[in-house]
């Protein structure tokens, strides 16, 4: 096979690693305010991605490293079109990454209030800009003859963008809330499988709406084999979070948005971005991407690094696997004074350790 076509699907696997892993930490961000009741509520729900999000979080500059290497036009189309878009995102993820570290630094209600508002904002503003980025991607964009983006800023905000946007908001928020239903022990375990299956009927509907837009206007027979599959796992997802079969649910709805990404590339596949001024001026993967020899080398450097990624995130969510309760945040709270007296101390109290923050 072409290498260039590996690579294409490789990029493709780096962004359903991101979305399926850091999806759920921005929905346990968005889920702050409707499962929190006091402060040991919100910091069990924080201390449910504590050990993870960050780790979660390198796999979009992997995938965004990966692209600028394998297709270096693509990379630069995308970044000087999307350059607020993604300024929008990189500030909420800053916003949402300097709160996990900040809100604990002092003991008023009102400073750590603030922090979780930003946590929220630092959440969703990406979950939803990251499903507007990649329904214009699939649409696709005016582009002059030197691949460069032709509009404005104003024209991403599509009626079908807008949708993909509210669609992996609302897909992201319901896999985070099953996560912390799947990670948490007591009353707060029971409203998150409530508020999963609240969340879960509207995200059906509007996830519908958008894989049917996108297979009747730009999909492939593939990539609509794959968007009913998709459908299909996100209503099983549905039905196992209302039978209390939390692993089951949390598998199914990784499984869901694993799929929906991969049948949006699917949907682009050979083009990597479409031009809808006119179809020559497509970037496909033959045009965009990198010489033979860059993609051999990057080939083996794959072959060696990719499993060690995997055995070592797997590795880590082994360690940190246990449940949380309130009882369990309690006595870390103690640990924590005792840590920041002397000095210590991290983003989440006593995070660190496994049986203070994830036992």
């Amino acid at each position: 096979m072409d290498l260039a076509v590996v690579w294409f699907f490789l990029v493709g696997f780096f962004f359903i690693g991101y979305f399926v892993l850091d999806g759920f930490d921005f929905g346990v961000g968005m889920a702050l305010p409707f499962l929190g009741r006091d402060d040991t509520d919100r910091r069990l729900v924080i201390n449910t991605i504590g050990p993870i999000w960050d780790l979660n979080e390198t796999w979009v500059i992997v995938a965004g490293a990966t692209m600028f290497a394998a297709f270096p036009e693509w990379y630069a189309t995308l970044f000087s079109g999307f350059y607020l878009v993604f300024l929008a995102i990189l500030l909420a993820l800053i916003l949402r990454g300097v709160s996990f570290e900040y809100r604990h630094q002092r003991p008023e209600l009102a400073w750590k209030k603030r922090f979780d508002r930003m946590i929220v904002i630092g959440s969703a503003v990406p979950a939803f800009l990251w499903g507007l980025v990649f329904a214009n991607v699939v649409r696709g964009l005016p582009l002059d003859a030197g691949f460069n983006f032709t509009g404005s800023v104003v024209d991403l905000f599509t009626p079908y963008a807008l949708l993909g946007g509210v669609t992996t908001l609302l897909l992201f928020f319901t896999h985070g809330v099953i996560f912390i239903s799947l990670k948490t022990d007591g009353p707060i375990r029971a409203r998150a499988r409530a508020l999963a299956s609240r969340a879960g009927l509207l995200t059906i509907v509007v996830a519908a709406a958008f894989l049917v837009w996108t297979t009747v206007s730009f999909g492939t027979v593939v990539s609509g084999i794959l968007s009913a599959f998709a459908a299909v796992t996100l209503i099983a997802a549905y039905l196992a979070n209302l039978r209390g079969a939390e692993r089951w649910s949390f598998a199914l709805m990784a499984s869901t948005i694993a799929v929906a990404v991969l049948s949006l590339f699917a949907s682009l596949f050979p083009d990597v971005l479409p031009a809808t001024n006119d179809a020559a001026h497509s970037l496909t993967v033959s045009n965009a991407s990198s010489s033979a020899y860059t993609l051999t080398i990057m080939s083996w450097v794959a072959v060696v690094f990719v499993p060690l990624i995997l055995l070592y995130q797997g590795f880590t969510y082994w360690v940190f696997r246990k449940r949380l309760s309130r009882a369990s945040i309690t006595g870390e709270h103690e640990e924590a004074g005792s840590a920041e007296s002397t000095g210590g101390g991290s983003g989440f109290g006593a995070a660190g350790g496994p049986a203070s923050s994830l036992t």
